[in-house]
């Protein structure tokens, strides 16, 4: 089958009906991946040519139908990514070779699993593979990345001449539990006492937490949540990638997707987390407070949306990129994968033989967290 295939810089070429069907025909259940989402990172300039995340969109059309499509990037840093490549950028540098620029496709500043070969069947699937290497050959980058595929598409991507890498992140699981205590009676004695400690210390500090579902979400709900999550990138002497804009705009396209958890002490709000879910799943995503109480983050950004999950029989909580924290509430390590091709041959070889024994050591890390299960035997 033949396609009319382009490469877009504006989701607005596409539409939200066509990009959203395309999502449906395949199965995609992941808000990240929605036209809503993706539109809002680049309409404010939040993931923009102006901030090193150049919209380049792989389309393949069947008449009038959507048949394939990637999100792509042309990356001018490695900035927001959660797959880290510095090493390899400041080894072109050192040899006098341009790293920079890039093509990456990803979700920008996500670090969660989701098609990236989005395809309503498998010809289209393998149409939009050698579009993609077409246009890493023609656009002279240096490498092209594809970070958080799912492992289905990270093998396809491998027998197309990619090199895998894996990660882990840490995912709750809810095989069904009627209430918070009742998780809790499946975990070790010492770590729900722990948890038991953290959530008392914030009720005695006064403090009480109000769940707001999106669409009740105001937009002094959102400014203070902005406000907050702008205080967490100043702690880390850092400056945000989202601005209001991009919140205000996902508030309005999506709010059925959205939870906001707001603290608050005398009927002044404290802090506040943002996490986004499907009936199945929900990701958590950033968090921040204007002042210090004790195991507020904790309570904030785990405990609540942990309540949330029981409470609308949601199976899993994916709690983002790193942190061995997570295992101590609950959270297992899952294994992520990226895929990556590097134009220079000796730096892929070298890169290739630097995987290898990454993913060994990957593995290895998985086995000795499993040994730590926070669970009862």
């Amino acid at each position: 089958m033949s396609y009319r295939t382009g490469v877009i810089s504006s989701l607005s070429d596409v539409g939200a009906p066509a990009w959203d069907a395309l999502l449906a025909a395949q199965g995609e259940d992941n808000p990240f991946l929605s036209h809503a989402f993706l539109h809002a990172l680049h309409e404010s300039g939040s993931a923009s040519a102006e901030t090193g995340w150049q919209p380049q969109y792989l389309v393949l059309w069947d008449g009038d139908e959507l048949a394939a499509a990637m999100p792509l990037y042309v990356k001018a840093h490695s900035y927001g990514e959660y797959v880290f490549d510095w090493a390899w950028a400041e080894a072109y540098h050192r040899n006098g070779i341009e790293y920079y620029p890039k093509l990456l496709s990803a979700i920008p500043f996500t670090p969660v699993t989701g098609s990236r070969l989005l395809a309503r069947d498998d010809a289209a699937r393998a149409a939009l593979i050698e579009l993609l290497q077409a246009q890493q050959d023609g656009a002279g980058m240096s490498s092209t990345h594809i970070l958080y595929p799912p492992e289905a598409q990270a093998m396809r991507l491998h027998e197309a001449g990619f090199m895998l890498r894996s990660g882990v992140q840490f995912h709750w699981l809810n095989p069904g539990y009627t209430d918070f205590d009742q998780f809790l009676a499946t975990l070790e004695h010492k770590k729900r006492k722990n948890i038991r400690a953290e959530r008392r210390k914030v009720r005695e500090a006064g403090v009480t937490m109000r769940q707001v579902r999106g669409g009740d979400a105001t937009e002094a709900d959102w400014r203070f949540f902005h406000r907050c999550y702008s205080n967490t990138y100043a702690e880390h002497r850092s400056s945000p990638y989202l601005n209001l804009d991009f919140f205000l705009r996902i508030g309005a396209a999506m709010p059925h997707n959205i939870l906001l958890v707001v603290a608050e002490r005398e009927g002044e709000p404290i802090a506040s987390s943002l996490v986004l879910h499907t009936k199945d799943t929900l990701y958590g995503r950033y968090w921040g407070a204007v002042e210090h109480v004790p195991c507020l983050h904790f309570e904030t950004a785990y405990y609540q949306p942990l309540e949330f999950c029981i409470a609308n029989g949601i199976a899993t909580f994916e709690g983002g990129a790193q942190g061995e924290h997570k295992m101590a509430r609950g959270f297992l390590p899952t294994k992520t994968w990226s895929a990556h091709w590097l134009a220079h041959p000796s730096f892929a070889d070298a890169v290739e033989r630097f995987l290898e024994r990454e993913s060994g050591g990957i593995d290895a890390y998985i086995d000795e967290l499993n040994e730590r299960n926070p669970f009862r035997a």
